[in-house]
């Protein structure tokens, strides 16, 4: 009989998983298997976490008998993560009635329900008996939260399905590792809500300015080896490590991951890497462009491709074709560049983002695309005949809130499904391309462009858009009024971008 000293029944609401038919066969049968592994693996802790609106995580730690509890009444979760913006300002009232989003399990900062993906338990290397799970957040009658990034994809992905497609994406992400001086941990650098805390002072690990310089990789050889240990020791298809431009970057790409799959594993990426270069007395940032002397700018490049009912890839054009990409590829490449301005704030949705849309810089400032060309946005990998052709699309930034930035592409790619769109040649001079569209230089622009959107609008809902263009709008208030000047000297870095971003990503 269960009681109110239960320790696993006293967590999240009764039988709620199974009640709400909330997992598919597959995360049922994950379940036993993580049951068995607690066991196993005498694990203590388990970090039990949800991506806030910002692509960060937040979470709870259980104890491992607590943990028994989630796997069948998920966990209660704060719902207070979904009126802040980026340094936990709070932009809407939960308090009025409604939450001040106009809905009423909003009101009065309430729970949720927590539900862990079972699929997604990982035990971490570095941290000692202690596991991680990500999971989705429900309201108390089983309904989607609708302002969860991970339902938002998980929905966009539906209805891709629904198409006869699944989606495949290979990631490809660059960041910046630097060596600690000092923590800065004062007082009167801890900050508070709508403050970030001053971010560490930090010093280069190694040389730039030398693109896959062998020799600067291997000064950090013990340094990437130790990611790449731990990296790997999370089931993450880790496929290769390279040195980038500036002093201590680094781009990491992983094997192609479907669906889901994809978003979750450049979640889980990011907390390994800052966690375990922490314990080395390093920082990590996936900041876009950090606010120190002649550090350039990190993108995170995303390879992504259909694949059709029969398990081909169908973007691919047969042995024998003229055609570098099928016409479904078309399609959906149609559909990107037609969405790209107003995917803008999905791709990059930081202040600092928009530091890297410069022309003959590596990255795009136009909507184009073009074969193998690396100034287009949209690269065209492969050709044809060739069973592995794909898109890469280079414009975001590795700070994005990875469920946002898939959707985005496979929101935009249905509709050129839909309606036939065609892309039209491939631009030879991407930078000089004039009749091609400009994409947004600021993040204030590209709100305007989100929010006027209507296919993002149809597949997110008014509500969604409504409520992240404000969470956003904040951010850049807050900006601009610590800045009023910055377009005085617009290619330089300001303190708030570095206090703002630098530790938060």
């Amino acid at each position: 009989m269960t009681t109110l000293l239960d320790t696993a029944a006293s967590v999240g609401k009764d039988d709620f998983i199974a009640r709400h038919r909330l997992w598919s066969a597959e995360q049922q049968e994950a379940a036993q298997r993580v049951r068995s592994q607690l066991r196993e693996h005498d694990i203590r802790f388990v970090r039990v976490t949800m991506v806030d609106p910002h692509g960060k995580q937040r979470g709870k730690t259980l104890l491992a008998d607590a943990f028994e509890g989630v796997l069948r009444n998920g966990v209660d979760f704060s719902t207070a993560a979904y009126h802040f913006d980026t340094a936990d300002a709070i932009v809407y009232d939960a308090f009025q009635a409604g939450g001040g989003l106009g809905i009423s399990q909003m009101s009065g900062f309430p729970d949720a329900v927590l539900v862990p993906d079972p699929t997604t338990f990982r035990i971490l290397p570095w941290a000692p008996k202690t596991a991680w799970v990500i999971g989705d957040i429900y309201f108390d009658d089983g309904t989607p939260m609708p302002f969860d990034a991970r339902s938002v994809l998980k929905q966009s992905l539906e209805t891709l399905g629904a198409a006869g497609y699944q989606y495949l994406a290979g990631l490809e992400v660059e960041f910046y590792l630097t060596r600690v001086v000092s923590t800065s941990l004062a007082p009167d650098q801890l900050g508070g809500p709508g403050q970030p805390a001053i971010p560490p002072v930090v010093e280069a690990v190694a040389n730039g300015y030398c693109y896959q310089s062998d020799d600067h990789q291997d000064q950090i050889e013990e340094i990437l080896a130790v990611l790449a240990d731990n990296i790997l020791g999370v089931d993450l298809p880790l496929r290769t490590m390279e040195d980038e431009w500036g002093p201590g970057q680094c781009e990491f790409t992983f094997a192609p991951m479907l669906g889901l799959a994809g978003a979750d594993a450049m979640m889980l990426f990011k907390s390994t890497v800052k966690q375990v270069s922490r314990r080395m007395g390093l920082h990590a940032t996936f900041m876009c462009r950090p606010g120190l002397p002649s550090f350039f700018s990190s993108g995170w490049h995303l390879h992504q491709s259909l694949v059709g009912a029969d398990g081909t890839n169908a973007f691919a054009t047969p042995e024998g074709s003229t055609e570098a990409i099928s016409p479904v590829g078309r399609n959906f490449v149609g559909g990107i560049l037609e969405h790209a301005t107003a995917a803008s704030v999905l791709t990059t949705p930081t202040v600092n983002g928009y530091r890297r849309r410069k022309p003959f810089s590596l990255a795009p400032d136009r909507a184009t695309w073009g074969h193998d060309n690396r100034a287009a946005m949209v690269r065209l990998q492969g050709g044809p005949g060739d069973p592995s052709t794909h898109v890469e699309n280079r414009v975001g930034e590795p700070a994005a809130n990875p469920y946002l930035y898939l959707a985005s592409q496979v929101v935009a790619g249905l509709d050129g499904l839909d309606r036939g769109l065609d892309p039209g040649p491939f631009e030879v001079e991407p930078y000089s391309a004039t009749e091609r569209p400009l994409l947004p230089t600021s993040l204030g622009e590209a709100l305007s462009l989100l929010k006027a959107s209507t296919v993002y609008r149809e597949a997110f809902g008014d509500a969604f858009v409504d409520w992240y263009v404000g969470l956003k709008e904040s951010e850049v208030n807050r900006f601009l009024a610590a800045e009023p000047n910055w377009e005085d000297d617009p290619d330089t870095v300001t303190t708030w971008e570095h206090n703002e971003y630098f530790s938060q990503y």
